[in-house]
């Protein structure tokens, strides 16, 4: 096995706190999901499929650029917008 087909993108994961969602997806992904669990439960350990897709989703939006780009784009102008809305304390302002 070269050293590259020896590494997945998703690492070990994390034990965060969470909050339930139900999905459907379609049987092909599922069955790509269940293959992809396979081999990461050979390189880090037993894992169900379905413990993998929130770590998926997290993992694809850090990467996504054009997320990135919008949100600092946008970030500034809800900035200003909270401190509209929350004036400083006069004893902050001093």
């Amino acid at each position: 096995m070269s050293k590259g087909a020896s590494r997945l993108s998703l690492g070990a994961l994390p034990r965060p706190e969470s909050v339930k969602l139900t999905i459907t997806v379609p049987v092909e992904l599922k069955t790509q999901l269940v293959a992809y669990a396979e081999v990461y439960s050979q390189m880090h350990g037993p894992v169900e499929a379905v413990a993998l897709i929130p770590h998926m989703l997290a993992a694809f939006i850090a990467r996504d650029r054009g997320f990135k780009a919008l949100s600092r784009s946008s970030e500034p102008r809800h900035r200003a917008s909270r401190e509209r809305q929350f004036p400083p304390n006069e004893t902050e302002a001093t």
